[in-house]
């Protein structure tokens, strides 16, 4: 049976030593696309950015493809192969796409690669291709985080950690960023998923972890978390 790409198992994470986040358990296997569910101030950016190392857990332990990366630093977790897209897009505004792009794979050598890489990309964000010269934040809403995911994947990661993608997004483009995340999983990329669209982030995963205060409160598949009375009445207003 094949292991957890990453396994997180009782994780208590916070800042200044105060805990936000209380034994939080999880896993992701390879290929899958998984949500941590839930309202905004749950912990679900705190669990993110522990498991990529911009935090430090005060307890508990993280394990990705076999080893145990709970306190490395960032840059160290990148280079094993996880990449994160932080929540509010974060790109290089005064620089053009191109350059956003190159810039997330500032840890590869080969200028002939980076190439190699940005034409793959294109080839999934064909918008991009378009926009190639045009500054980041000549970009519409949507567009920006296209971006941001498509540097994301400069890295060629084997989990790309996405955190509420779907933030200022008017609902068509929203949506359009579900689909977006849907063909890169498709494409071979393991994906790890937050969001505060708790039911069209639901309907595009394969599991899901709801996270309530803290801590998870309930998980499984992410037809049966839709199917739930709790999930529906607290998240889904039915």
């Amino acid at each position: 049976m094949a292991e957890p790409i990453l396994k997180v198992e009782n994780l208590h994470a916070g800042y200044d030593g105060l805990p936000v986040v209380f034994g939080v358990s999880l896993e992701v296997m390879p290929g899958e696309l998984v949500a941590i569910v839930g309202a905004n101030g749950a912990g679900k950016t705190t669990t993110m950015r522990t498991i990529c190392g911009l935090a430090h857990p005060l307890k508990g332990r993280i394990v990705f493809n076999g080893t145990d990366i709970s306190g490395l630093p960032a840059h160290r977790i990148l280079k094993l192969g996880i990449s994160y897209v932080p929540e509010g897009r974060r790109l290089f505004a005064k620089l053009s796409v191109e350059k956003n792009l190159a810039l997330g794979a500032y840890a590869e050598n080969s200028p002939a690669e980076v190439k190699r890489r940005q034409e793959e990309i294109m080839e999934i964000f064909p918008i991009l291709r378009e926009r190639a010269r045009q500054t980041a934040e000549t970009l519409s809403g949507g567009e920006q985080q296209m971006l941001a995911i498509a540097r994301g994947l400069m890295s060629r990661p084997r989990l790309l950690m996405l955190d509420e993608m779907s933030l200022g997004l008017m609902p068509s483009l929203a949506e359009k960023m579900m689909e977006t995340v849907v063909a890169v999983n498709r494409a071979g990329t393991t994906v790890l998923l937050v969001e505060q669209m708790v039911q069209e982030t639901l309907e595009i995963a394969h599991r899901g972890y709801v996270i309530q205060n803290g801590r998870i409160v309930q998980s499984g598949a992410a037809r049966d978390l839709l199917d739930s009375e709790t999930v529906r009445k607290a998240y889904l207003g039915m």
